[in-house]
């Protein structure tokens, strides 16, 4: 019963064979490895995108943080949801990478902006006046914080909007894959064609022990040396880097990413369609993640079976009738199987 986060799954066999095979012998470090080439050539054909540059890093916070300072400057603004994981869940990175920009908060339902939103935000953001923040650029997560999915029409409307202002657009994509699939679309499709200038794209969430990708589109941005120069001087350029490499190269061969979200997303559809009846469900599904409300005697019961799972938001009281009720984040991964959701239904009956 392991719903707490698609981060705590392990690794499947191509990423661990992969490994192995990339544990023999030598090769050169700091990315100039002929698996990287490899990792590059297959990200650039896969997106569609020739002239798109692509720089490995261990962790979805430093492909986020180093995206952003890449593209806002220390004096910008990145507007960006106001529950957005580089607003809640990245203790301060992007404002630390970025050496000062200000995270601006935009509301919207069910975790997703709306180009409404962002237009009143920006037509009060002080272009010109010297005492502000200047617009930056704009931050956009698919699946979102929510579980939510933006689709590539959304995404597109948004950029629209950002571009007219001259704000470059970030896709925080630590779940991409799950949205892709959900989504049915072209990776072009949900990126660069929508809008897209960079995009944080994750693996770790997806079977890979600990790799994400920072994607650039933009070819003037992509040429120049800034990311390179900042993700050395961040401490995130590995110097064994054919160990990052080897795992985003199984990945990506054969369609494995897209396999592993199929399989995650397939799993949170059978555990949404067997709450039915049993609980409310917060928020329409958008890909792997599930937000459900229950009766704190069935959260009880849960925990005491072993059932794994966050509550949703934090701090909620813990005491109290059994009857009154508590919320909580659910998270399938590539390798949840039909007996774990068997396993946390039975609990819940328990109660």
């Amino acid at each position: 019963m392991y719903f707490a986060s698609d981060n705590t799954s392990g690794m499947p066999a191509q990423v661990l064979d992969a490994l192995g095979q990339a544990n023999d012998g030598y090769a050169p470090g700091y990315g100039a490895d002929a698996l990287m080439d490899g990792v590059r050539a297959r990200i650039r054909a896969v997106f569609e995108a020739p002239e798109a540059e692509v720089f490995l890093v261990t962790t979805g916070t430093a492909a986020n943080a180093l995206a952003l300072a890449t593209l806002c400057p220390p004096w910008g603004a990145i507007y960006g949801h106001s529950l957005a994981h580089i607003a809640v869940d990245e203790c301060g990175a992007p404002e630390f990478f970025t050496a000062g920009a200000k995270l601006v908060a935009v509301a919207g339902e069910n975790g997703k902006i709306t180009p409404e939103a962002l237009g009143e935000v920006l037509a009060q953001a002080g272009r010109g006046v010297v005492h502000h923040v200047q617009p930056g650029a704009l931050s956009l997560t698919n699946l979102t914080e929510c579980g939510t999915r933006y689709s590539p029409d959304e995404i597109a409307a948004l950029s629209a909007r950002a571009h007219a202002h001259g704000l470059p657009v970030h896709l925080d994509g630590a779940r991409f894959a799950n949205a892709l699939v959900a989504e049915g679309c072209t990776p072009a499709q949900m990126t660069w064609r929508a809008g897209v200038d960079a995009l944080s794209l994750g693996g770790t969430k997806n079977g890979l022990m600990g790799v994400e990708a920072v994607v650039l589109f933009d070819p003037a941005r992509a040429k120049g040396w800034e990311l390179q120069l900042r993700r050395k001087r961040a401490g995130h350029l590995w110097s064994k880097h054919r160990y990052l490499s080897a795992q985003m190269g199984a990945w990506l061969e054969d369609d494995l990413w897209l396999d592993l979200a199929r399989r995650a997303n397939a799993m949170a559809a059978r555990l949404e369609s067997a709450l039915a009846g049993r609980a409310e469900l917060l928020f329409p599904r958008g890909g792997n993640m599930l937000f459900a409300r229950w009766p704190r005697g069935q959260h009880r019961s849960l925990q005491a079976a072993g059932a794994q799972y966050y509550l949703w938001p934090d701090g909620q009281n813990l005491e109290g009738p059994e009857t009154e009720e508590v919320s909580a984040r659910l998270v399938c991964s590539w390798n949840t199987t039909e007996a774990h959701i068997s396993q946390f239904l039975a609990a819940m009956g328990q109660a």
